[in-house]
């Protein structure tokens, strides 16, 4: 029998804090102070809104953050309870310093990724559900058959609507294919339009997977700075003036690493540049969902003047990163290529997979958990910066980003960052390497991912990069 609710939440509905978030933080007030302690039933989601007197979808959403960061757990057919792995918490100072007991809590391992999503928000259930309705829906014959190489036709033709409507492109369903991820969609690419002893310009700090895509295909890599709106045009500029430059590669909604967006200026002047140059660009618009502000930038893919352009996404960053599910829309001409290019190396996706996702975006549910992903993500956003701000103001620089899930930092003395980075590991916590996004040189910076971590995580994380820099 579930444990009766001991705690009496006051909302505050005039709080620009969101309800669910109020009842999330409550909670963990409570375990904090021990009013509830491991292994604690709560009531059930009906029972919880009915004595809180909300929507019960608004209490769903509490809980749903509270497992997502740890808190809570659910065992089938049981109930929600305290999770059993709670860090140890001394809920009498006196008497502990009366006993001369030093309770230590044992050193978790804390990996700052470059940005991944928090696996534990994403809508499994749904998912798995949708998946288990095609099977009873429709007969076998009609979805473990193949299906085009460019992926399932309606998936495709939702992907051209979301792209037009939301992202203000203007393609259609047989400008896009369906790719397991955006690496994937990277390596196509790149055999579609490159060819040995071609020259591609790429962003310098930037993402290093990209670069060993276009190698593979032959391509010899330039470097252009980032500035604190973007690539450096003035670099592009020269090296179009001295060198045929085939293609150039970059992530101008929020660049990685360093999360500045491509100023409009910029991006006018490049699709300039590349209809003058004939060059393609390859926009990788990996975490264009996560925005925290009044409305995503759109894509450079967006402008119709563009000529030639290979614009990738991601269902990874939007689900989990083990849902390889990506796409890459572009000219007619172009898929033709990639199309058969895909037929030699997998003669076509994950055709059920698809179909899943494609159900929950017809059932609103892809939208329905972006949503409430970016609330839970703008608020850690905002603790973490408020730990950056506490521990590390007079060390480092950083600009808040609009969106995404990462923070660029930059200490404000000299120091060795790769030094930094072992010394961090040697006590449990793993960042980014610098080297890993740098083309020559060691970028002198960090990019921390904060989606994935728990805020007792981010400032026990905080705290030891403190003392080292």
């Amino acid at each position: 029998m579930l444990r009766p609710w001991p705690l009496e939440i006051q909302i505050d509905k005039k709080s620009d804090k969101a309800i669910y978030l109020q009842i999330a933080d409550a909670v963990i007030d409570a375990i904090k102070i021990g009013k509830l302690v491991s292994g604690n039933a709560l009531p059930g989601s009906r029972q919880l809104a009915e004595l809180l007197k909300v929507n019960r979808n608004t209490v769903v959403e509490a809980l749903d953050v509270l497992i997502a960061e740890g808190w809570l757990v659910t065992i089938d057919r049981k109930g929600t309870f305290v999770t059993d792995s709670l860090p140890k918490i001394n809920h009498s100072s006196e008497n502990k310093k009366e006993q001369n007991i030093v309770i230590e809590e044992p050193k978790s391992f804390l990996v700052f990724d470059d940005g991944l999503p928090d696996s534990r928000l994403a809508p499994m259930n749904d998912l798995a559900r949708a998946y288990r309705e095609l099977f009873s829906r429709k007969s076998r014959w009609q979805i473990m058959g193949y299906s085009s190489e460019l992926g399932n036709l309606e998936f495709r033709k939702s992907i051209a609507q979301m792209l037009n409507f939301k992202r203000g492109m203007s393609i259609s369903h047989d400008q896009i294919c369906i790719t397991r991820g955006s690496q994937m969609a990277m390596y196509l690419a790149s055999h579609c339009i490159l060819k040995s002893g071609d020259f591609v310009l790429v962003e310098n700090p930037g993402y290093k997977p990209a670069w060993e895509a276009f190698e593979n295909a032959g391509a010899t890599l330039l470097p252009v700075n980032v500035e604190s709106d973007g690539l450096d045009i003035d670099q592009v500029e020269k090296y179009l003036h001295h060198k045929n430059i085939k293609a150039i590669y970059l992530t101008p909604h929020h660049q990685f690493p360093t999360t500045v967006p491509l100023s409009l200026k910029k991006r006018l002047k490049l699709i300039e540049l590349s209809n003058q140059y004939h060059f393609t660009i390859i926009e990788d618009d990996y975490d264009n969902e996560f925005h925290f502000g009044q409305r995503p930038i759109l894509p450079i893919s967006s402008y119709s003047g563009l000529k030639n352009y290979i614009y990738i996404g991601t269902f990874s960053k939007i689900v989990a990163p083990a849902l390889r599910i990506g796409y890459l829309a572009s000219s007619h001409e172009n898929i033709q290529k990639i199309g058969n290019h895909r037929k030699i190396i997998d003669v076509q996706g994950d055709n059920i997979m698809e179909e899943a996702i494609l159900n929950l975006i017809n059932e609103g549910k892809i939208k329905r958990h972006l949503k409430k992903a970016n609330l839970v993500y703008r608020s850690k956003r905002d603790f973490f910066e408020s730990l950056l701000n506490q521990y590390l103001q007079d060390k480092i620089t950083f600009t808040k980003p609009e969106g995404g899930l990462a923070f660029w930092i930059v200490p404000k003395t000299e120091i060795n960052v790769l030094e930094i980075f072992e010394k961090l590991k040697s006590q449990g916590i793993q960042i980014m390497s610098p080297d890993r996004f740098s083309f020559d040189e060691t970028i002198k910076g960090f990019r921390l991912g904060y989606a994935s971590l728990s805020e007792k995580q981010l400032e026990e994380g905080v705290k030891a990069l403190s003392k080292l820099l």
